[in-house]
C-alpha cells in the first residue's frame, strides 16, 4: 500500500483532473450555431475553457477571455487578458469595457458564448458610474478580509457592476447568449457564479447594503449613491432581454467529490461524504471534522471522509495562508496526534488564499514536528499565518495553475487500528 500522504495527493489530483475543462466542456457544447459566433470568458479556468471550445468548434469570429495572471494559455481566435484576483485592477477594467462593447455590437442571428468560472467576478470588472476602480477595490478588499461568504461578496458585486447581475446578457440582446459555467459556489446558484453576468438576479440593492453593514465595511459615497438609485438595479427574473439566454453548469463541487470517491475506491478504500457544499469558518469546520474522525473506527478496510465546498477566514493577522490550511491546523489540534489519521485540504484552482499553494496535508506526527520546529499552531492561526507551518514541515500541496475551479476538496484518511 502506498503511503497515506501519497494516497491523499493522488485522490485530490485525480478529482481535479476529472473536472478539467478539456474533459467537461466538450460534453456540454451543442453543435456550433449558424451565423456569427463570439466568445467572452472570465475566470481562472476561462483560458482552458476557451481552448476546449476552439478545439471543438474551430476558430470563432472573435472575442476575449480574461483570467488570473499565470492562468492563461495560447488561443487561436480570441484575445487573452490576464488580470488581478481577488481585488480587481485596471486590466480587469479593460476586459470589462471590451466585453460590454462586444456584447453591444451583436444583433439578431449572432451567438455569444460566455464561459464562466470562479474568479470571474474580480477579473471582469465594470464599475457602475460614478464608482471608480478604487471604490471597487476598497469594498472588495474589505469583504474578503471580513470573512464574508462568496455568496455575500458576489451579491455586493452584482449591484456595483455594469456587467454582472444579468447586465452582459441584456446588453447582448437580441443575440442568442449561451453560457457554460464551472461552479465554485455552494448550491451552484447561477447568479453567484462570476456574479451572474448572463442570468437574472433575485437579490436587491438593499440586500447588498445590508451585507456591507453586517460586516462593517466602510462605504464610499459613490457606493451609497449607486445602491440608492433604483434605476441602477440589476436585471430581474422575467426581463424579456434574457429570453434568448441559456445557462449550463458543466462541472461543480458535487462532481469533484464524486470523482474523489471513485479515486479513493480505486485504492480499495471505503468512502463517506460529509457534504459537497460545506461553508463556514475554516477553524470551526476543522474542529468539527476532527471530532467526527476521532470517533470513526474502520474495521479491516481504511475509510476516507470526503467533503467539498468553500470555507472562509476572518483575517485579523498579517500572515500568509488560506482557509484550507487554517482548516488543517484546527483539524490537527482536534486530532491531537491520532495515530491512524491523515488529512488533506486543497483548492482545485491551485491557490489557497494569499499564496500560490493549493493547500496542505497533516499526519499523526504533525503536532510533534511543529513543536520540534518551535512552531505554535494556535499562534500561527491567530496571525493567519498557516503557510509558515506547512512550508516548514514540507507538507504543502503545490499544483501550479490547474486551470479549473470547482471549489475545495477535503479528505481525511482513517486506517484501521493495529
Amino acid at each position: 500500500m502506498q503511503s497515506p500522504p501519497d494516497i491523499l495527493k493522488q485522490v485530490f489530483l485525480s478529482a481535479v483532473d476529472a473536472c478539467h475543462p478539456r474533459r467537461v466542456v466538450p460534453l456540454a457544447l451543442p453543435p456550433r450555431p449558424r451565423g456569427r459566433v463570439f466568445v467572452i470568458g472570465a475566470g481562472k479556468a476561462a483560458g482552458a475553457m476557451a481552448a476546449a471550445v476552439e478545439e471543438a468548434w474551430g476558430d470563432t469570429d472573435g472575442g476575449l477571455v480574461v483570467t488570473r495572471h499565470g492562468h492563461g494559455q495560447p488561443l487561436r481566435s480570441l484575445q487573452l487578458i490576464e488580470a488581478r484576483h481577488p481585488v480587481p485592477d485596471e486590466a480587469g477594467i479593460v476586459a470589462g469595457r471590451a466585453a460590454l462593447d462586444l456584447a453591444g455590437s451583436l444583433g439578431q442571428g449572432d451567438t455569444l458564448l460566455v464561459l464562466l468560472s470562479g474568479g470571474g467576478s474580480a477579473l471582469l470588472a465594470a464599475p457602475l458610474p460614478p464608482l471608480t476602480l478604487a471604490d471597487k477595490q476598497a469594498v472588495t478588499r474589505g469583504l474578503v478580509l471580513s470573512g464574508a461568504s462568496i455568496g455575500e461578496i458576489n451579491c455586493v458585486r452584482r449591484h456595483l457592476s455594469a456587467i454582472k447581475g444579468g447586465r452582459l446578457a441584456a446588453c447582448a440582446h437580441p443575440a442568442r447568449v449561451l453560457t457554460l459555467a464551472l461552479s465554485d459556489v455552494a448550491g451552484d446558484e447561477a447568479c453567484a457564479i462570476a456574479s451572474g453576468p448572463t442570468v437574472a438576479d433575485p437579490s436587491t440593492q438593499r440586500d447588498a447594503e445590508r451585507i456591507l453593514l453586517r460586516h462593517g465595511i466602510e462605504m464610499p459615497d459613490a457606493v451609497r449613491q449607486v445602491l440608492a438609485d433604483p434605476q441602477l438595479e440589476s436585471v430581474k427574473p422575467g426581463d424579456t432581454r434574457l429570453a434568448t439566454a441559456d445557462f449550463t453548469i458543466v462541472a461543480r463541487g458535487a462532481d469533484l467529490v464524486a470523482a474523489a470517491c471513485d479515486a479513493a475506491q480505486s485504492f480499495r478504500l471505503n468512502t463517506l461524504v460529509l457534504g459537497v457544499n460545506i461553508e463556514g469558518d475554516a477553524r470551526q469546520v476543522g474542529l468539527a471534522h476532527g471530532e467526527i474522525a476521532r470517533h470513526m473506527e474502520p474495521a479491516g478496510t481504511p475509510l476516507m471522509l470526503l467533503s467539498g465546498g468553500e470555507l472562509t477566514v476572518k483575517v485579523t493577522g498579517g500572515g500568509a495562508g488560506g482557509p484550507n490550511r487554517e482548516y488543517l491546523i484546527a483539524l490537527a489540534q482536534a486530532l491531537q496526534g491520532h495515530r491512524h489519521i491523515w488529512a488533506l485540504a486543497a483548492d482545485t484552482d491551485g491557490i489557497d488564499g494569499s499564496d500560490a499553494v493549493a493547500g496542505g496535508w497533516i499526519g499523526p506526527d504533525t503536532l510533534d514536528r511543529a513543536r520540534t520546529a518551535g512552531l505554535d499552531l494556535r499562534h500561527l492561526a491567530d496571525r493567519n499565518d498557516s503557510a509558515q507551518l506547512f512550508r516548514a514541515l514540507g507538507q504543502e500541496i503545490v499544483t501550479g495553475a490547474t486551470r479549473t475551479n470547482v471549489n475545495d476538496l477535503r479528505a481525511i484518511l482513517i486506517l484501521p487500528p493495529g
